[in-house]
């Protein structure tokens, strides 16, 4: 859906012109936001769905090379428009009846795809008896799979939750995330494998860990361990940079450590897919 529409529209365009198209999107998007936190203009499922696409939209900005810094300047200028704009004004309200029939369909979505440089993760908004994905990407340490996102039965009753299916081996001891601190390293952090040295990294350790559901193997895969990590850990993810790289380590009593890689990408984008609600 959005993402097909953002790949449609930055396809065959010179690469500044597709940097400018994804940046003025993000720009329009937060721009209506602010108008609607001036003015009460949507639903709240429109408002999750437009919150999405503006996350999206700057994701693929700055994949496309734009400079953070001037998506921090784009959407300072959308507030302030917004702001000086009055509620009553005509083409806001033509605005908003556009933004209300593009998203009408964007709202009925029960699946989406949220593709990144290397991975994409894929929401979903079903509701089930048994945990399902509501947001995954896929990876793998070795030839084991591993899959990481957020697990529930329905998509606003998630948890952090990582599942590998490791084929003989020893079980592992522990897991944990880890990935970029924002306060020790301020500054996005693109080289050496996408992570900084270990002084600036954040480690979030599981909390507890059970059998997988059959729901949250991979294809072929007859067992696995999910390993639950707390609710902070989502928050943390949501604020990287779309580029970066996050780790998943499995922890051994041989003191080995087990790796699966994956991309930040557009997860705060997913999560406030999933805030649209059941469908």
């Amino acid at each position: 859906m959005l993402a097909a529409a953002v790949a449609a529209m930055m396809a065959g365009l010179p690469v500044g012109a597709a940097r400018a198209a994804v940046t003025d999107a993000f720009y329009d998007r937060t721009f209506m936001l602010a108008a609607h936190r001036k003015c009460d203009l949507f639903e709240p499922a429109l408002i999750a769905a437009l919150d999405a696409a503006a996350l999206q939209a700057r994701g693929a900005a700055l994949r496309a090379g734009a400079p953070a810094a001037d998506l921090t300047a784009a959407a300072a200028r959308a507030r302030t428009k917004a702001a000086r704009t009055a509620c009553d004004d005509g083409d806001l309200n033509r605005v908003k009846a556009r933004v209300e029939a593009g998203f009408a369909g964007w709202m009925r979505a029960a699946r989406m795809s949220f593709p990144g440089d290397r991975s994409a993760w894929r929401g979903d908004r079903y509701e089930s008896q048994a945990a399902g994905w509501r947001l995954v990407q896929d990876s793998a340490t070795g030839r084991s799979p591993v899959r990481f996102g957020l697990a529930g039965t329905g998509p606003k009753t998630t948890v952090p939750t990582a599942v590998v299916s490791f084929a003989g081996q020893p079980r592992p001891y522990a897991a944990r995330i880890v990935m970029r601190d924002r306060d020790k390293t301020p500054r996005v952090w693109l080289t050496g494998g996408g992570l900084p040295p270990e002084t600036g990294r954040r480690v979030f350790f599981a909390g507890w860990s059970h059998a997988a559901a059959p729901t949250l193997l991979t294809e072929g895969a007859r067992q696995g361990e999910a390993w639950i990590f707390p609710a902070d850990a989502a928050e943390a993810l949501a604020q990287l940079d779309p580029r970066e790289t996050f780790v998943v380590e499995f922890l051994f009593r041989d003191d080995s450590v087990a790796e699966a890689r994956f991309e930040a990408g557009d997860f705060a984008a997913g999560r406030a897919f999933l805030t649209m609600g059941a469908i």
